[in-house]
Formats: structure tokens, C-alpha cells, sequence
């Protein structure tokens, strides 16, 4: 769980929801491209032909695979040293993936 937020969460409440501790999204890669993930930790759901890719060298872009295509896995992104790359050359990709939902904060006037 969560102690970075400042949220009520509901028992049973589904994702994207008033309440709900996860919220869904997807990020979008054009065909043979690479789109960098903004910072933040999230589910993703496997994708054909896209890989996770993180740069590994200071000094400038060394991506290698941390996640092979296909495949899902949790992701944590500084948003600049991680990336989506689609491997597929005719075909734009849309990768979904779960979060936490920030949701609205809660407040001593929430309760009343």
C-alpha cells in the first residue's frame, strides 16, 4: 500500500473508480519508434512486439532490454532513462497499464 497518498480507499471498489487504490491508463508508441514512460511505478500489461527499455550509461543513450517484448512486469520510471520501444515497423502499439490513483486528497471537510 500506498503512504504517499493522501486518499480514502474503499474495500471492493474497482479500478478507476471513486475509492479505488489502482487506475488504469495506456501509453501510446508509433510504429518502429520509442516513447519515453513518465515518471512514476505501474503494472504493464504484455504488448506484441513491445519492449521496456532503460538507459544504462550516464553520459548518454545506451538502452538495453529490461523487458522483453510481450511481456509485463512492473515498471518503475525516473521519466528519461526508461522507455517503450515498438518493434513492430507498420504497426502503432498502445500499452495498458495500471497505477495508483491519486484520486482526489482527503480533507477534514471530506468527512463531514
Amino acid at each position: 500500500m500506498s503512504l504517499a497518498i493522501n486518499k480514502i480507499i474503499l474495500a471492493d471498489a474497482n479500478a478507476n473508480s471513486d475509492g479505488a487504490y489502482f487506475q488504469t491508463g495506456t501509453f501510446s508508441v508509433a510504429a518502429n519508434s520509442t516513447t519515453l514512460v513518465t515518471a512514476g511505478t505501474y503494472l504493464i500489461t504484455p504488448t506484441a512486439n513491445v519492449s521496456v527499455q532503460v538507459n544504462t550509461n550516464s553520459n548518454g543513450n545506451a538502452f538495453t532490454t529490461l523487458i522483453a517484448a510481450n511481456t509485463g512486469g512492473v515498471l518503475i520510471s525516473d521519466g528519461v532513462n526508461v522507455r517503450l520501444s515498438n518493434g513492430d515497423a507498420n504497426n502503432a502499439k498502445t500499452v495498458t497499464y495500471v497505477t495508483v490513483n491519486g484520486g482526489e486528497a482527503a480533507t477534514q471537510s471530506s468527512y463531514v
